[in-house]
């Protein structure tokens, strides 16, 4: 019988998780920051979708035309139904990787996305997919790839595949993956607690099992437990790339562009003495003990000069999709927690409105606050990685794409609503002002669910949303509890509804989401 998973977990789905690496829109900030020209997209491609939300939404609320393959069937079947919900154009398959390196119908393209799924393939299939990236990525067009790092997962990589081990010869024939797993971590529970040498050697490892216990174990079974699993150095990598003709172009997390948070002056003063940049690379890993890395490759890259570069930069539009009371002041970084410069209060406050706005305008605006453009760039790349700034489409595109952008947005947003009645699967929603995708958990898609059945007030929509609750047996939860009376989860509900129309409503009109 023919192994059509070519070891890779299938007999569990994917978790339906967004990736907003993946959004064209967002490339030209990061691009621009290292004085690079970001690519004009018109065909994109994402390689091992998963349950497909990233590229529905992404084909959903932009005029990008997509494409992509998840081996999985049922996977690919979802994603498909997504697609005809919305009435977008994209092109979405159940093929392997050579299955779709072989069809003759599809375009050239000017981005392909992979995101994680190349530490869980084999080498073949590595093969496979750089020719396809060699033969069908346009030159000037950018490849997304993400992936598990060394030196980061070096030390936890050994107990990785005894739990694994562990899953294949002790688990019980017929338990699924689920169990296995949970056999498996309670197994290394149990090592860990004969205080071995290799804990001791690696006091990490006790750390990075209590992360492992709290994550979704569909999660797990796809990061941890494929047959195939190669972290890999960056130099690696470039070589795999090399045959593509693809060059580093940058990170997609914007926030390792800050070097402030992540390096000590004298970790920086040495990157800033080695002259090649692939090798400077591969030093700033072991400086972070890089774990996971989410790169932008391009094949030609084109550079800005100052001026361009400049222009360009004034010319980026972002959007703020936090309530600006609730907007931290700190940030995260490799060195750990770090304060925010005064600066960011006034960007934050002339963004409080939630419309677009360009940085040249912003520029304009706190030029007597003291504010230079240096301060405003650095803030808005700490603030877009750290998810509360988002860029905004290009202004340059033009009204059918747009007019066709909302309609297909609000296509598939209406038919997630209906998916959120009975699942909380799902918590993101399409912005055809972003073109991507923007958070909206459960309760809150339930209250807008009851907004356009009609309900007017924050407590109906409560009502209506408690009642739906009820009648599957579903309680809320708090502070990790279920919330047992019935008045309490309509208080619950009450509390929760009135906070979403005073903070979050008004910012998804705005994003365009209704």
């Amino acid at each position: 019988m023919t192994d059509w998973t070519a070891g890779y977990v299938a007999d569990i789905g994917y978790t339906h998780g967004y990736y907003t690496e993946l959004n064209p829109a967002r490339q030209a900030l990061p691009f621009l920051n290292a004085g690079l020209a970001p690519p004009q997209i018109t065909h994109a491609c994402e390689l091992g979708f998963g349950q497909g939300l990233s590229v529905n939404l992404h084909a959903a609320a932009t005029g990008v035309h997509w494409s992509g393959t998840d081996f999985n069937p049922s996977q690919a079947a979802f994603a498909q139904t997504l697609a005809s919900a919305a009435g977008s154009d994209a092109q979405l398959f159940d093929d392997s990787f050579a299955e779709l390196a072989a069809r003759d119908d599809l375009p050239d393209f000017d981005f392909i996305g992979v995101h994680g799924i190349w530490s869980w393939i084999s080498d073949d299939n590595r093969r496979v997919m750089v020719d396809f990236i060699r033969r069908k990525l346009k030159v000037g067009g950018v490849l997304y790839l993400s992936y598990n790092t060394l030196p980061g997962w070096a030390a936890f990589a050994p107990m990785r595949h005894l739990m694994t081990e562990h899953a294949d010869a002790l688990g019980a024939e017929g338990q699924g993956i689920v169990k296995r797993i949970y056999g498996a971590i309670a197994f290394a529970e149990q090592l860990l607690a004969t205080n071995p040498l290799y804990s001791r050697a690696n006091p990490q490892i006790r750390e990075r099992l209590e992360t492992m216990k709290a994550h979704n174990r569909h999660y797990l079974a796809h990061e941890y437990f494929n047959r195939d699993w190669h972290p890999m150095h960056f130099a690696t990598l470039a070589e795999w790339l090399a045959p593509a003709k693809l060059r580093y172009a940058g990170s997609a997390h914007l926030l390792d562009a800050i070097d402030a948070i992540n390096l000590t002056p004298e970790q920086q003063s040495l990157l800033n003495q080695i002259p090649d940049p692939d090798f400077r690379q591969s030093v700033r890993d072991f400086m972070v003990n890089q774990q996971f890395r989410r790169d932008y490759w391009v094949k030609g890259a084109q550079p800005l000069d100052p001026l361009r570069q400049a222009e360009a930069l004034r010319a980026q539009r972002v959007i703020l999709t936090t309530h600006r009371p609730d907007v931290p002041l700190k940030v995260s970084g490799s060195l750990g927690e770090a304060n925010l410069s005064e600066a960011i209060t006034p960007i934050l406050d002339q963004l409080a409105d939630h419309k677009p706005c360009s940085l040249g305008q912003l520029e304009s605006a706190l030029k007597d606050q003291g504010i230079n453009f240096p301060q405003l760039l650095q803030a808005t790349l700490i603030l877009t990685g750290a998810g509360h700034l988002v860029p905004v489409l290009a202004a340059g595109i033009n009204e059918k794409a747009q007019a066709k952008a909302k309609k297909t947005s609000d296509a598939l947003n209406a038919h997630l609503l209906q998916l959120a009645r009975g699942s909380n699967d799902i918590s993101y929603f399409a912005s055809p002002i972003t073109g991507g995708g923007i958070q909206v958990n459960r309760f809150q898609q339930l209250f807008l669910l009851s907004a356009r059945q009609g309900h007017k007030h924050p407590s109906d929509w409560a009502e209506a949303s408690w009642q739906l609750l009820q009648s599957q047996g579903q309680r809320l939860l708090k502070e990790g509890k279920p919330i047992e009376s019935e008045d309490d989860n309509r208080a619950e509900l009450r509390r929760q509804a009135e906070e979403f129309a005073a903070k979050q409503l008004p910012m998804l009109k705005a994003l365009g989401v209704v």
